[in-house]
C-alpha cells in the first residue's frame, strides 16, 4: 500500500466535488454540498484537505473522455499511434493522431474541464487561506499557498500548451460572471504562471524535500525545474541561461540523482526515487468499477488508478509478465528502428513478436506494430487487488525527472550562447548511466542542439514529452503527418465553452 496524501483523505472529497454535465459551464464548477463550503475550511485539517482535492486533479484521467496526457500525447507524436480496437474505439484519440481535429471531435472538452476544475480548487483554497481564522498558523498558510499556486500554474502551462490563449482567472468565479469571461494572450497567461511559480519558490516554508509519509507534495526543487521549462518554452533565447541557471540549481542541488539502473526508472521501487523531482500519484487504494459514472464513456473520475497503464497493454493478452490491456498507443516502427541498438530499447518498447516466438498471445488491435510501450506496462505483479483492475493500476506517472532536466539544461545553455563543454557533460551524465560513451567533443551550436533533441526522444521515448517537443523546436509540420503549421500547435477551444460565452471566447485559426 502507497503512503502518500492522496491515500490519506478520500472520504472528504465529497465536501468539495465539482459537479459537471454537457450542459453546464466548465469555468465555474458548482461544489456540491455548497451550503457546507461556507462554514467549512476552519482549521488546518480542513484546509489541507481542500489542498488535497487540487492535488487530486492532476491524476485525473477520465474527464468528458479518456484525458490521460501521456496516452494523448503519445498518439499526437511520432512515438505511437493511436491504437485501441479499431478506429471507431476512442476518436478523440484517433482526430489527435491524424489531425482531422474540429471544434466537437477531440480530446478538448475534457482537458479543458480537468484543468479548469484544478484552477477553480486552486483559488479556492487560496481563498478559504485568506480568509482563515487566527488558529491556522502562518507557517501552514504559507506552504499551503505555495503548493496551490504551484499547481495552478501547473494546470496553466498545460492550458498553454493544449490551447494558447484561454481564460485567465485567479479568482473564484461567480455563474453571473460566465457570460463575461474572455481569452487573455498567451503572453498575459505565461506571465502568471512564472509570478505563481516565483511566489512558491520565494515561499521559505516550502521544504527542498520532503518525508516519505509525504511523498507526492511539491518540493523546491519542482518549482524550479518547471519554472526553467516554463521559460524554455517560450522560445525567447535571451532568456535562456536563466532557464538554464534553475535547471542547474536543481541538479547542483544534492537531492537528486541518476538511477543507477535505467529499467530501475519506470519499477514501483522507482516511484519518488533518487531521480524523481515531480512525479503523480496514482493508488490502487480506491476500488471502483465502470458502473460509476461510465455510462457512456468516462464522465468522472472514480478511482485514484493510472488508466494509460490499461491502454498501454496488449489485447487479451496470455503470456508471461503483463497483464491483458487495450492496445492503444502502439509504439511505431520509426521510433523502433530509431532505438534500434540503443540499451533502453528493451526498457522501453515491449517487442510483440519476440513474446509471440515464445508462446504468447495477442489480439492485434487498431493500427498494429507488434512494439508496444513497456515504460507503463500493466504487469501481472501489479494488478489491483479490488475493483475493476482496468481502472485501479498504481503506477505513478514520472512527471519531471532529472534525466528530463539534464537534457533542459543542456538545450537552454547551447540556445543561450552558454558553455558547450558544460551542455555536452549534462548530455554525456544520461548516455553514461546506459553504458553509452561520451560525445564528441568538438560538437558544438546547431549540431549540437540535434544530438539534445535526439537524446530527449531516446531517453523520454513514450513517456509523453515528445509531441510538445516537436511543436516548440518547429519540426512537427515535417515529422508528424497530417499536421498543418499554424492550426495543429494547438487544439480547437471546446465548442460548448464558446456558446456558453456567448461568443466572446474566439475559436483557434483554422477550426
Amino acid at each position: 500500500m502507497k503512503n502518500n496524501i492522496l491515500n490519506k483523505l478520500i472520504p472528504v472529497f465529497v465536501l468539495i466535488m465539482l459537479a459537471s454535465s454537457c450542459g453546464k459551464d466548465h469555468l465555474e464548477l458548482t461544489p456540491i454540498g455548497t451550503s457546507l463550503e461556507v462554514n467549512y475550511y476552519q482549521t488546518e485539517g480542513e484546509l489541507f484537505e481542500g489542498l488535497v482535492a487540487v492535488y487530486d486533479v492532476m491524476q485525473w484521467g477520465g474527464t468528458s473522455g479518456w484525458t490521460m496526457n501521456v496516452g494523448l500525447l503519445n498518439a499526437a507524436s511520432d512515438d505511437c499511434f493511436a491504437g485501441g480496437s479499431d478506429a471507431s474505439d476512442q476518436p478523440a484519440w484517433v482526430a489527435y493522431d491524424n489531425f482531422t481535429l474540429n471544434p466537437s471531435l477531440g480530446p478538448q472538452e475534457g482537458l479543458w474541464t480537468k484543468y479548469y476544475t484544478g484552477i477553480y480548487r486552486a483559488n479556492l483554497i487560496l481563498q478559504k487561506l485568506e480568509e482563515a481564522p487566527a488558529e491556522v498558523t502562518s507557517r501552514f498558510k504559507a506552504r499551503t499557498a505555495a503548493e496551490a499556486k504551484f499547481l495552478r500554474a501547473y494546470f496553466y502551462f498545460d492550458l498553454l500548451r493544449y490551447f494558447g490563449n484561454v481564460p485567465l482567472l485567479t479568482d473564484v468565479v461567480s455563474v453571473d460572471q460566465i457570460t463575461e469571461v474572455t481569452q487573455a494572450s498567451s503572453a498575459d497567461i505565461y506571465a502568471q504562471v512564472e509570478a505563481d511559480l516565483k511566489a512558491a519558490r520565494a515561499e521559505t516554508e516550502l521544504p527542498e524535500s520532503v518525508a516519505p509519509a509525504e511523498f507526492g507534495r511539491i518540493t523546491q526543487g519542482a518549482v524550479a525545474a518547471l519554472l526553467g521549462k516554463v521559460i524554455l518554452y517560450q522560445n525567447n533565447d535571451s532568456r535562456m541561461i536563466e532557464a538554464a541557471d534553475l535547471f542547474e540549481e536543481v541538479i547542483n542541488s544534492g537531492f537528486y540523482l541518476l538511477e543507477a539502473n535505467f529499467e530501475d526508472v519506470f519499477s514501483n521501487q522507482g516511484e519518488f526515487g533518487s531521480e524523481s523531482i515531480f512525479e503523480i500519484q496514482h493508488s490502487s487504494n480506491k476500488p471502483g468499477d465502470f458502473g460509476y459514472g461510465f455510462a457512456a464513456g468516462p464522465t468522472v473520475n472514480p478511482t485514484e488508478g493510472n488508466f494509460n497503464v490499461q491502454f498501454f497493454g496488449m489485447r487479451d493478452y496470455v503470456g508471461p509478465e503483463y497483464a491483458t490491456g487495450w492496445s492503444f498507443c502502439p509504439v511505431t516502427t520509426d521510433l523502433a528502428d530509431f532505438m534500434a541498438g540503443d540499451p533502453r530499447f528493451e526498457h522501453t518498447i515491449v517487442d510483440g513478436n519476440v513474446l509471440k516466438a515464445q508462446g504468447a498471445s495477442y489480439t492485434e488491435g487498431f493500427q498494429n506494430t507488434d512494439y508496444f510501450i513497456k515504460k507503463y506496462a500493466p504487469l501481472e505483479a501489479n494488478r489491483a487487488s479490488d475493483g475493476d483492475v482496468a481502472l485501479g493500476w498504481g503506477t505513478n506517472q514520472r512527471e519531471i525527472r532529472l534525466a528530463d532536466v539534464y537534457l533542459m539544461a543542456a538545450e537552454a545553455l547551447v540556445r543561450g550562447g552558454g558553455s558547450s563543454a558544460t551542455a555536452r557533460g549534462y548530455i554525456n551524465e544520461v548516455r553514461n548511466r546506459v553504458g553509452l560513451g561520451d560525445i564528441n567533443t568538438s560538437v558544438s551550436g546547431p549540431i549540437l542542439l540535434d544530438v539534445i533533441y535526439k537524446e530527449r526522444r531516446l531517453e523520454l521515448a513514450t513517456e509523453g514529452h515528445r509531441f510538445f517537443d516537436l511543436v516548440r523546436t518547429g519540426q512537427a509540420p515535417q515529422v508528424l503527418d497530417g499536421f498543418t503549421a499554424g492550426i495543429h500547435e494547438l487544439l480547437p477551444i471546446p465548442q460548448i465553452e464558446i456558446d456558453l460565452t456567448n461568443g466572446q471566447m474566439v475559436q483557434n485559426p483554422g477550426y
